[in-house]
């Protein structure tokens, strides 16, 4: 099937042929490239998706990208997602999903790995209790541009437009059917649909600490996670960054005590588990991700709770000079990522 071959004519001069060319991509069926690309990651099926009409129209297959959502996305649809236009396709949902939604008041934000539709999620330092944070002498909350960006990595599935500077416009392309023009040829009809997305993908502030003696701080979050394990981690930094005629500083003036005892991690979930760390702070100026423990959910369909705390209490000395951004969630896969990038501690 599919080879080269030729048809054989004749006429008064003799033999002639005329080559016919073989099949193209173009010509597979539909069905069959949607079945075939489901077993890509989505950002390959998008790329592939702009080869021809057929892959165009098997990367928006619902069946491809229904095996790419966690099983309850729906319960995480109605979870994050402050409005969400009827009849959306599964690939649509998907790029939603994949945006970064913001909970709690902006203190916590979720959204699915572009790859892998793994769940993340970002706390912030305000989301956070940190024993002492009213008093100025001890704890402040900072502007700076080095929060956490839990959208970093992202690439939309469609199209981003600024609008003003409270929101984004999410464009979607999407196929609405197949219309018959004047000359009877038929045709796709694609429309672009426009969803409001709230600017918010930095938390745009640390907790700074400058001296304490009791050095607390803890967090509690429930959610429907989809089935898997999860690693729970601290974002922390040494020292206070700034920027100096454009270049990056870290003023290390308040660092000092937590060479003494190393810091203890714990967390705790409503199923019963239960993991501890500890880690000596070290290396100024540079941000990592502390690792408290894992967690698993076999359930989907119904919430998980999760208390993390991470303390050194030692009264026998003070300790300072610590940033906290954010505690963050990822699948247990992505330890490995972090190790390799050297941003992984404990």
């Amino acid at each position: 099937m599919g080879a080269y071959f030729s048809v054989l004519f004749i006429n008064q001069g003799g033999l002639s042929s005329v080559s016919i060319s073989s099949p193209s991509l173009g010509d597979l069926p539909e069905s069959c490239v949607a079945s075939i690309i489901g077993y890509l990651d989505p950002p390959e099926i998008c790329k592939l998706g702009k080869l021809n009409r057929a892959f165009r129209g098997a990367s928006w297959a619902d069946f491809v990208w229904e095996s790419k959502l966690p099983s309850n996305y729906q319960v995480l649809v109605d979870k994050i997602l402050t409005f969400v236009p009827e009849n959306l396709g599964k690939r649509e949902i998907y790029s939603l999903l994949c945006t970064t939604n913001t909970l709690d008041g902006g203190t916590k934000k979720v959204w699915l790995d572009k790859s892998s539709g793994g769940l993340c999620m970002s706390i912030s330092s305000k989301g956070l209790h940190i024993t002492g944070i009213d008093d100025r002498r001890y704890w402040n909350h900072i502007p700076t541009d080095e929060s956490r960006l839990a959208d970093q990595n992202q690439e939309f599935l469609g199209h981003i437009v600024p609008n003003r500077s409270t929101s984004y416009i999410f464009l979607i392309w999407s196929n609405v059917g197949v219309i018959v023009g004047i000359d009877g040829v038929e045709m796709e009809c694609w429309m672009l649909m426009s969803i409001s997305v709230p600017l918010r993908f930095r938390f745009h502030s640390i907790a700074y600490l400058q001296q304490t003696w009791w050095f607390e701080v803890d967090g509690e979050v429930e959610f429907p996670f989809p089935a898997g394990s999860y690693s729970v981690f601290f974002r922390l930094q040494l020292g206070r960054s700034s920027k100096r005629f454009g270049r990056r500083i870290c003023n290390s003036e308040h660092i000092h005590g937590w060479d003494k005892k190393p810091v203890r991690f714990q967390l705790w979930t409503s199923d019963g588990q239960h993991a501890r760390s500890q880690c000596t702070l070290n290396e100024p100026g540079k941000w990592f991700h502390y690792h408290i423990g894992d967690f698993n959910v076999e359930n989907s369909n119904s919430s998980t709770k999760i208390k993390l705390s991470m303390t050194q209490i030692d009264c026998t000395h003070t300790k300072g000079g610590l940033c906290l951004d954010s505690v963050v969630i990822y699948p247990s896969k992505y330890r490995e990522k972090l190790k390799q990038k050297g941003f992984l501690r404990c």
